[in-house]
């Protein structure tokens, strides 16, 4: 799993797949405030970062893909 959720935050880590959409609609619909750490994020499936813009949590850490950082970071912040 890709996604991983502790009480504060929620951590995308590696490469998340279409799959993980689920996984984190669920955690941010149960505590919209948590924050979503992206510093282990390699790639995001379009799902993903399709859940992410919809929701707009608060986000840290930077992305390892220049692509993710350049452009899906500076839309979330």
């Amino acid at each position: 799993m890709t996604v991983r959720v502790d009480a504060d935050a929620i951590y995308l880590v590696g490469r998340c797949p279409a799959e993980d959409a689920d996984t984190l609609l669920v955690a941010l619909q149960e505590a919209p405030d948590r924050t979503v750490d992206l510093g282990a994020a390699q790639r995001l499936h379009l799902a993903v970062a399709q859940v992410l813009l919809a929701a707009r949590p608060p986000v840290c850490g930077v992305p390892s893909s220049d692509f993710l950082a350049r452009y899906l970071l500076n839309l979330l912040q």
